[in-house]
Parts: C-alpha cells; sequence; structure tokens
C-alpha cells in the first residue's frame, strides 16, 4: 500500500521530502501536488517507472505526451534545443506559474522520448513540486490524475485520491486540497504561440 505523506506548500519538510525522492530514485511512483491538479510522476532517469507510468495510462511510453517538471529554468538547455530571447522572455513571466509549455526538443532527451521533436515543460508555482524535483536533481515525468466521473473531472482531495490510488502508487503526498483546472498549454514551436488547451493559466501573459 501506498505511503500517504503530510507535506505543507509553505514549508516542506525535508526529512519527509528526502524520502519521497528516495522512493523516486528507487522507481517507484508518486502523486503530488502542484499549482494545478494533483499529478502522477516518476524520475525522468527510470526507464521501468516510465513505463510503469505509460501502462497506467494504457500508452505506448514513446508516444506518451508526459510533461517535464522542472524547479526552474536551468534545466531547459538539458531537454529543450536553444530559444530565441522572445520566447525566453515570455517563460521567465509566466514561470513558475499554471503553464504547460511545448518547446523543441534537443538530442539530450531520455532515451524512450529520443525520436521526439517536442517536449512539453513545466514549472509549477507550488513549492512540494519544485523542492521534490531540486532534491531529486533532475525534472519528474508527469501526467495529472483524470477522474472517472462524468462530472468531476479532477479529484480534489488528497485523501480521496489517496482511496483511488493506495493499492497502484507507491507514494500520496497531501498538499492540501488540489485545484479542479489543469495548466494552460501553450504550443512554442511555431512562429506564434498556439493554446492547446486552456486551463488555469491567464493567456494575458501572450
Amino acid at each position: 500500500m501506498a505511503k500517504f505523506v503530510k507535506i505543507y506548500n509553505e514549508n516542506p519538510n525535508a526529512n519527509e521530502i528526502q524520502k519521497v525522492v528516495k522512493t523516486l530514485q528507487n522507481g517507484g511512483l508518486i502523486i503530488y501536488p502542484t499549482d494545478t491538479v494533483y499529478g502522477l510522476g516518476c524520475d525522468i532517469t527510470n526507464i521501468k517507472a516510465l513505463e510503469k507510468i505509460a501502462k497506467l495510462k494504457g500508452l505506448k511510453l514513446e508516444k506518451a505526451n508526459f510533461s517535464f517538471v522542472c524547479n526552474d529554468l536551468s534545466h531547459l538547455s538539458d531537454y529543450v534545443k536553444q530559444i530565441d530571447s522572445p520566447t525566453f522572455k515570455l517563460l521567465k513571466k509566466a514561470l513558475p506559474g499554471p503553464y504547460t509549455f511545448i518547446l523543441p526538443g534537443s538530442k539530450n532527451l531520455p532515451k524512450p522520448f529520443k525520436k521526439r521533436k517536442t517536449v512539453g515543460i513545466r514549472i509549477p508555482d507550488n513549492n512540494i513540486a519544485r523542492v521534490l524535483v531540486e532534491t531529486l536533481g533532475n525534472p519528474i515525468v508527469s501526467t495529472s490524475i483524470r477522474d472517472d466521473d462524468d462530472v468531476l473531472e479532477y479529484t480534489t482531495d488528497p485523501e480521496l485520491i489517496f482511496e483511488k490510488w493506495k493499492n497502484i502508487v507507491d507514494v500520496v503526498i497531501d498538499g492540501g486540497y488540489g485545484d479542479n483546472y489543469a495548466s494552460t498549454i501553450i504550443d512554442l514551436t511555431n512562429s506564434e504561440p498556439e493554446v492547446i488547451r486552456e486551463g488555469k493559466g491567464s493567456l494575458d501573459i501572450l
């Protein structure tokens, strides 16, 4: 059964963060809070964990549109081709925040994503998510956890999330109630930004 761990966004407990990071490093799956909906994530460097998430989503890993959750813009050069100044300024203006930006992928993408031309980058405005990534030392590959309910698209209560996922993942972090709007997805691979999905993030940044 998964561990149910309470971590406070204002001041994440270093010991609890370290335990969750250890789980990630050992190939475990976690459910954790972001600045939008709760996410399902794993260590980007662990192929078996990546395959587990893809299987849960009913997808082939190579074709899965997972986000790379980073703690700041320093990881960009690892996974994204060089971007122009206006694009970088837009990212600095919007992040951390409730956005997923589609950017051109570099040749350094992890093996399962090598053939991908684009990558979704996410830097949530949530201390728990960012401290996890910072402590881990590399991005978390993430996808939102959708609800099977026809009315509720996303479950916001971490205790209800735990009940549903306790026998599937290794850790569920209780970081308080989540949002029920996903991130706004913006494609920056063309000459003009294209909004793929409107979510919590305001389009005023464009």
